[in-house]
C-alpha cells in the first residue's frame, strides 16, 4: 500500500487527473483503471474519477508490482484457437492470471503471448482488451497492434463483441431466460469482494438463459453486455443462483470443484478490419465436464 498526501495547491483538481501526475502511475488510463478496480482510497473511502480534491486528503494506493526487468516473453502453453495478422483468440486455462498484478509479476498470459505479437494498449498489458478472472477458463481476444487494440476496444464500447459463458449454478431460475441489470462495484465492507452494496456503482448488465436443467443445479448460458470485475459471479449470487465451486460468492467445493464453474465458451464479432464474422467456441475443460456429469 502506497500513501501520499494531496498538496494544497491541488485543490479543485479532478482525482483522475491528479493521479495521472503521480510518477508511479504516469497516465490517465492507468489512473482510471486503478479507480475502477477500487485500488484508490481518499481518506479511507473510494471516490469516482470526477471527484474534486480539496487539498490535504490522504490517498491510499494499491499499485501493481512491475515485472522485474520489464515484460519478458515466457514459454507458457496457451492454446491459440484463431489468429491472423491483426489479432488472436486464445483459450485461457484456469489458474492463469491475464496480466501482471500485485503478487503476479511474472507467469501471466501476457508474458506467454509476447512472442505471439500481442501489442497495443497499456505497457504492462499489451494486447489485452478484456479479461477473465484467474480461475475462469475460456476465450479471450488479443490485439497484435495499436490499431487493432483501438478497434477492438471500440467494439467493446459499442457492445458489439458477443461474450457467452457457461455457468453451472446451484438451484433453478424462475424463468427460462432473464436479464440482471444492477450496478456493482467494490463492496463497502470487504474490499476483496464486489457487490451491489457499494460506494462506487458502475452499470452492469448480464443476460442468461437455461442450457440444461439438472436435479439440483442448472447449466446457464450467460451473455455479458458490460464487463465489470466478477460481474457474472456477483449477479448470479444476487438472484440466489450462486456459481458452483465459487470460493467467494458461491459454493466452494461443490461437486468436487476446486474453482468456480465458469467458462468463456463463445466469442463472436465482426472483424475490426475486414468486417467478416469471427465466431469461435471452446469446449468445457476436463474438470468442468466431469463436474457437469456428476451434477447430472
Amino acid at each position: 500500500m502506497t500513501r501520499l498526501r494531496v498538496t494544497e495547491d491541488a485543490a479543485g483538481s479532478r482525482l483522475d487527473r491528479f493521479l495521472a501526475g503521480v510518477p508511479e502511475i504516469g497516465s490517465r488510463s492507468v489512473a482510471e483503471r486503478l479507480l475502477e478496480e477500487g485500488a484508490v482510497l481518499v481518506d479511507g473511502r473510494p471516490r469516482p474519477k470526477s471527484y474534486r480534491l480539496e487539498g490535504g486528503e490522504e490517498l491510499e494506493l494499491e499499485l501493481p508490482e512491475p515485472a522485474p526487468g520489464g515484460l519478458v516473453p515466457e514459454a507458457l502453453e496457451v492454446p491459440v484457437v484463431w489468429a491472423d495478422e491483426h489479432l488472436l483468440v486464445v483459450d485461457k486455462p484456469a489458474g492463469l492470471v491475464v496480466h501482471p498484478a500485485p503478487g503476479h509479476a511474472v507467469g501471466t498470459l501476457v508474458h506467454g503471448l509476447l512472442a505471439a505479437g500481442a501489442e497495443g494498449g497499456e505497457e504492462d498489458r499489451p494486447g489485452i482488451v478484456h479479461r477473465l478472472d484467474r480461475d475462469t477458463s475460456g476465450l479471450l481476444v488479443v490485439a497484435r497492434s495499436e490499431d487493432a487494440h483501438a478497434r477492438l476496444q471500440e467494439l467493446i464500447r459499442e457492445r458489439e463483441l458477443t461474450r457467452e459463458y457457461l455457468a453451472l449454478v446451484v438451484g433453478r431460475p424462475r424463468s427460462r431466460r432473464g436479464t440482471i441489470d444492477a450496478p456493482i462495484g467494490r463492496d463497502r465492507h470487504d474490499r476483496l469482494r464486489h457487490s451491489l452494496d457499494t460506494d462506487t456503482p458502475r452499470e452492469a448488465v448480464t443476460h442468461f438463459e437455461i442450457e440444461e436443467l439438472l436435479p439440483r443445479h442448472t447449466l446457464l448460458r450467460v451473455r455479458l453486455e458490460t464487463g465489470r470485475t466478477h460481474q457474472i459471479r456477483v449477479h448470479l449470487a444476487a438472484i440466489d443462483l450462486p456459481v458452483a465451486g465459487d470460493p467467494v460468492y458461491g459454493r466452494p467445493g461443490e461437486l468436487g470443484l476446486e474453482r468456480q464453474f465458469l467458462h468463456a465458451a463463445r466469442l463472436a464479432f465482426a472483424h475490426p478490419f475486414s468486417g467478416e464474422p469471427v465466431d469461435v467456441s471452446a469446449p468445457l475443460p476436463t474438470e468442468l465436464a466431469a463436474a457437469l456429469e456428476r451434477a447430472r
